[in-house]
């Protein structure tokens, strides 16, 4: 693509059965920032069949376009549909800067169109900023084992590419009062096209269980925790509280918990309402994931624990005490 050329920031916005992905919108508000810094527009990529959830969700969170493809067969993600849909925008409107959400189907669709553009894609960013020399954007991502930040640059090629995490960056406030410009085109994408389809739709939280990135309330436990069976306490706090229960990977590793419960770098990044650790140290890898949250609380027995380095409000004593005592209080407030 060309450097004289190319204009504007676009948001992948990644969607589920017509209803757009958090991460998404929390992208909005943070290629704004690169937009007002590059003097560009803030665009937003919409492909699927019915996609007017999304669209209405885009325009609220700030887009001053939006790019909208419809289509049986984008019901569902695949990369050669969606991968296809998207490099016939990029050829037509020649994008400078692409944010991409690092889930599944994002980081799978952002290395399908960096691939095919010949440019770089920078993984897993937790911050972004414009060089105002250079009109760069400044990819910055953790770096061996979350004890660097990495600050990347794209100079040669593009449009820049970048994916960013669930729970990175924070949404902002809704505008329901936007006027964004909605651009409809016609890109279908044959059958013989596509190669993959889906078969099944899984749902990977049991129970109704609320996925970590949609939590407004996360409770979650560490190694201290001793023993698989424990995290049910962790489990009545939550659900009075209206949350779910997190992980640190020491808690994957026992084997107490699933790997989608786990906070931190190799986890999910999540920024909810209040988090509550339990039983968790604070290494710097689960603190990578966490520390954009509103209000932390830590809860250990050890008052040098790193985690009450970031934590708003720090309790120092027993978990299996303290977290008892809190869950009943909190019923007996309800109640009354």
């Amino acid at each position: 693509m060309s450097f004289e050329t190319c204009k504007d920031v676009w948001v992948f916005i990644d969607t589920f059965q017509g209803q757009p992905k958090s991460v998404g919108l929390e992208l909005l508000g943070q290629g704004r920032k690169l937009a007002e810094g590059l003097k560009q527009k803030l665009c937003a990529v919409v492909i699927g069949k019915d996609v007017e959830p999304a669209v209405k969700a885009a325009n609220e969170y700030g887009a001053d376009k939006i790019y909208v493809v419809k289509g049986d067969e984008y019901e569902n993600y695949s990369a050669d549909a969606y991968g296809h849909v998207f490099l016939e925008l990029c050829k037509k409107y020649d994008p400078n800067t692409i944010l991409v959400g690092a889930t599944v189907n994002g980081r799978d669709l952002g290395s399908k169109i960096a691939v095919s553009l010949r440019t770089g894609l920078t993984a897993d960013c937790t911050a972004l900023s414009v060089d105002e020399e250079t009109g760069n954007v400044v990819w910055e991502r953790p770096a061996f084992g979350g004890n660097l930040y990495a600050q990347i640059l794209c100079s040669e090629t593009r449009p820049q590419m970048g994916t960013c995490r669930p729970g990175a960056f924070k949404k902002q406030t809704p505008n329901p009062d936007n006027k964004a410009e909605i651009i409809y085109e016609e890109i279908h994408t044959p059958a013989e096209l596509i190669r993959t389809k889906v078969l099944e739709i899984i749902k990977a939280c049991e129970n109704d269980d609320m996925r970590l990135d949609e939590a407004d309330v996360i409770v979650s436990g560490g190694r201290g925790m001793k023993s698989a069976e424990n995290f049910a306490i962790l489990k009545e706090l939550a659900d009075v509280m209206g949350g779910t229960v997190g992980c640190s990977r020491a808690a994957v590793d026992s084997g107490w918990m699933p790997q989608t419960k786990q906070v931190g770098q190799t986890g999910s990044t999540v920024a909810p309402k209040i988090y509550i650790a339990c039983g968790i140290s604070g290494a710097v890898q689960h603190v990578a994931g966490m520390s954009e949250s509103d209000t932390i609380i830590a809860i250990n027995k050890d008052e040098t624990a790193p985690i009450f380095e970031v934590a708003d409000y720090c309790i120092v004593g027993d978990l299996f005490e303290i977290v008892p005592a809190l869950t009943k209080e909190l019923k007996a407030k309800q109640q009354g």
